[in-house]
C-alpha cells in the first residue's frame, strides 16, 4: 500500500453515478463524495429536487450532471447513461439508492398494482442500473464499485403494510450476492448497505406528530443505540464500499442499523394483530 490511510478514501477523478438524488440518503451521499473528489451525475424522477442536490454539489466544487427519469424504466435508465457517456465517458461508482415504500395493509388485501410498482422501482431499477454500470466498467477494464442500498426490512419483518418493500429489499440483496460473484474477476465489487430508520423527511413528520408517538417510541425501541440515523450518518459506510479501502470486499451485506439485526436477527412482527 502506497500512500496515507486517508488516501483510500478518496475518490479523485472517478465517476460516481447516484440514483434517488433528491431524497435524503441521496443528497447526503452525493456531498460526501463531492467532499472527496468525485465527479457526480445524479438522478431521481423528482426532478425539482434533483436540481437542488446539484446545485449543493456545484456549490460545494464538484462537477455535477444530471438527467431526471424513473429508475423501474428501462428507457429511462437507458436514457441516464446516454447522458452519462457524452459527459464523462466512463462510470466507476453506481449507488443504486432510488426506491420507496408505499405501505399497504394485510397481505390477503395487497394491491397487486402497488406490489408490481415497488419492486419495479426497489429491485427491476436496481438490475437496470447495475447491469448498464456493469457493462461499462467491465469494457473499460478498470474495475469498479456498486453499492446497493437495501434495508433492515430484508432480514426482519418491519410488520404491516411492508410486504412489498420486504420482498423488494431481500430481492436486493440476492442480487448484491449473485452480481458480486459474478463480477468479482472483472474487479467490479458489489456491496450493499442495510439501514434502519433515518430521519428522512417522512420520518421527521412523524417524529413531529404526538399522534405518532407510539409509533415512533416502538421504532426507536428496536435500535439498541437507541434513536434513527441522520441522512449524514449513511455516508461513511458508504463511502468504505465505493473506495480502495473496501478493495477486498464485495457480496457483503453491511448493517447501519445502531445495532437493530443484531437485537432482533430472525425477525417481529411489531404491532401486527
Amino acid at each position: 500500500m502506497t500512500g496515507s490511510t486517508a488516501d483510500l478514501f478518496r475518490l479523485d477523478g472517478r465517476v460516481a453515478l447516484i440514483t434517488g438524488a433528491a431524497g435524503a440518503f441521496g443528497r447526503a451521499i452525493a456531498l460526501g463524495f463531492a467532499s472527496v473528489g468525485a465527479r457526480l451525475f445524479l438522478t431521481d424522477l423528482n426532478a425539482a429536487g434533483l436540481d437542488e442536490t446539484a446545485t449543493l454539489v456545484r456549490n460545494a466544487g464538484a462537477p455535477c450532471a444530471v438527467r431526471a427519469g424513473d429508475s423501474g424504466s428501462s428507457s429511462d435508465v437507458q436514457a441516464v447513461f446516454e447522458s452519462l457517456d457524452r459527459e464523462y465517458g466512463q462510470v466507476d461508482i453506481l449507488i443504486n439508492n432510488a426506491g420507496g415504500n408505499p405501505m399497504q395493509g394485510r397481505p390477503e388485501e395487497f394491491p397487486l398494482e402497488i406490489w408490481e410498482q415497488v419492486l419495479r422501482t426497489n429491485l427491476t431499477g436496481y438490475f437496470l442500473f447495475a447491469r448498464a454500470a456493469g457493462a461499462r466498467m467491465i469494457a473499460r477494464a478498470r474495475g469498479g464499485a456498486i453499492v446497493n442500498v437495501s434495508s433492515i426490512a430484508s432480514a426482519s419483518s418491519l410488520g404491516r403494510g411492508n410486504l412489498a418493500y420486504g420482498a423488494s429489499k431481500s430481492g436486493v440483496n440476492q442480487l448484491t450476492r449473485e452480481l458480486a460473484v459474478e463480477w468479482a474477476h472483472h474487479s467490479v465489487r458489489v456491496n450493499a448497505i442495510q439501514p434502519c430508520q433515518f430521519l428522512n423527511a417522512g420520518w421527521r413528520a412523524m417524529v413531529a406528530d404526538p399522534n405518532r408517538a407510539g409509533l415512533v417510541k416502538r421504532v426507536v425501541s428496536g435500535i439498541p443505540i437507541g434513536r434513527m440515523g441522520e441522512p449524514e450518518e449513511i455516508v461513511g459506510p458508504v463511502l468504505f464500499l465505493a473506495s480502495d479501502a473496501a478493495s477486498m470486499v464485495t457480496g457483503v451485506l453491511l448493517p447501519v442499523d445502531g445495532g437493530n439485526l443484531a437485537l432482533n436477527p430472525t425477525g417481529t412482527l411489531p404491532g401486527a394483530d
